[in-house]
């Protein structure tokens, strides 16, 4: 279980003026193809700017950076600093175009590579019996 995985960028996230996209390398546009049927998609992407090899022994973070949430474990937050630095979001379509996927919001940086993307079909379970403390959902 200690061996190494190789991952390999699909695209790229690029951001300019009030523009936001996903941009994929051209060997995957045909992965595309049926893309335009769904509202959202899960983009998995890498924390790019935190790959430093302090933050990735990081275990223990104040939530959201705010000292006044308690400290937790890294594997119940959404903390950039963790051991790998792959991040997942759900992001809004507007348009599609050859390879370039526009979306509506990101929490990714201009440059962040992006590792796959997937269809979001929510589930009839999402919300049901889910439990969460109360600095999660706060802003």
């Amino acid at each position: 279980m200690n061996h190494p995985i190789d991952i390999y960028p699909i695209g790229i996230v690029q951001r300019r003026r009030d523009k936001l996209w996903i941009k994929l390398k051209e060997d995957f546009v045909e992965g595309l193809l049926g893309l335009d049927a769904f509202s959202h998609i899960i983009v998995l992407y890498w924390f790019h700017r935190n790959d430093i090899p302090e933050y990735r022994k990081t275990l223990q973070v104040h939530p959201k950076g705010n000292p006044a949430n308690p400290l937790t474990g890294v594997f119940a937050t959404h903390s950039p600093r963790r051991p790998n630095l792959i991040a997942q979001t759900i992001c809004k379509i507007t348009s599609i175009e050859h390879n370039k996927i526009f979306i509506a919001d990101i929490d990714a940086q201009d440059g962040s590579p992006v590792l796959d993307i997937k269809c979001h079909v929510p589930s009839h379970q999402e919300g049901r019996g889910v439990r969460v403390p109360d600095w999660a959902l706060n802003s």
